[in-house]
């Protein structure tokens, strides 16, 4: 129900910005917008991010603004670190007094983040980081009244989705996962695992990786030995594309499935043809 008043308020505003003829001689509304802006994830997630949100506030502002006042970004760059995406928030509630937040692309940055911003009930519109934990940890009864939102699908639905294609539709059952050792990584095998466990399955094996590493063929010798049938990872985009290069150096063909970061620009580059016909799951949302 919270979010519902939130979204309808959200738009109540629009409405009635756009209703006004010129800009009222009044402070403008900051909004912030946070993001990997450089960085690891910097150019999958975090330029996204900030593009997006000076369209809006082309749009926006050249229409009337927000009741009559002009809406201003206050963009900062996490840099993909925790400890800077803290200070980040910090700064933003401060000194520069936004009224709400979009952002982040890293679990691991925005679940500390997002703490900051909670407290200081201002919400928060989580753009990238799909962490399930990240909403949950804000909710009742921990918190009366939650104030950050997601607008992707959490690691808790991406599983399900993974999984009802790779078993119902593909009728694959014997499962090979690999992760990165990053809190989105780790979380994302949680996920899986509790996923498999709901259908009684258990993979045939877990292996696990450092961001950035640019060999995976032991891993996937393991795999091949463990009899595996499809391979599912759990990573950021560029190193899913080292998977699928050590891969291609084995010659071991095995299906490739992964949530929505095997849809980012990294990872259909780096990967080249060796990434044909990997599914992933990603988040649509209608509009007219």
């Amino acid at each position: 129900m919270h979010k519902r008043r939130m979204i309808g308020f959200m738009f109540c505003l629009t409405a009635l910005g756009l209703s006004g003829s010129a800009f009222a001689e009044l402070p403008p509304i900051k909004i912030g917008v946070i993001g990997p802006v450089t960085g690891k994830s910097s150019e999958d997630m975090g330029q996204s991010i900030v593009g997006g949100a000076r369209v809006f506030l082309a749009d926006i502002n050249q229409m009337g603004g927000i009741l009559g006042r002009r809406v201003e970004l206050v963009e900062r760059d996490d840099q993909a670190k925790p400890e800077v995406g803290v200070a980040m928030a910090k700064e933003m509630v401060e000194q520069e007094k936004v009224v709400a937040v979009v952002g982040f692309g890293n679990t691991g940055v925005a679940l500390p983040s997002a703490k900051v911003f909670q407290d200081a009930k201002i919400p928060l519109i989580v753009t990238g980081a799909t962490g399930a934990t990240l909403t949950k940890s804000f909710m009742p009864p921990a918190y009366p009244v939650s104030y950050v939102f997601r607008t992707s699908a959490s690691d808790a639905l991406q599983p399900i989705v993974i999984l009802n294609d790779v078993i119902d539709r593909r009728k694959i059952d014997k499962i090979a996962l690999l992760h990165d050792e990053s809190p989105y990584g780790q979380f994302g095998k949680q996920s899986m695992l509790t996923e498999l466990e709901r259908r009684k399955l258990k993979p045939v094996l877990v292996e696990s990786f450092k961001v950035g590493d640019q060999d995976m063929t032991a891993q996937l010798l393991r795999a091949k030995e463990s009899g595996a049938q499809a391979i599912v990872m759990y990573c950021l985009g560029p190193d899913a594309a080292m998977v699928v290069k050590s891969a291609e150096k084995l010659k071991l063909k095995l299906p490739l499935v992964g949530p929505w970061t095997l849809s980012q620009q990294t990872f259909i580059d780096k990967s080249g043809q060796g990434a044909e016909g990997a599914r992933t799951a990603v988040t649509f949302i209608e509009t007219n």
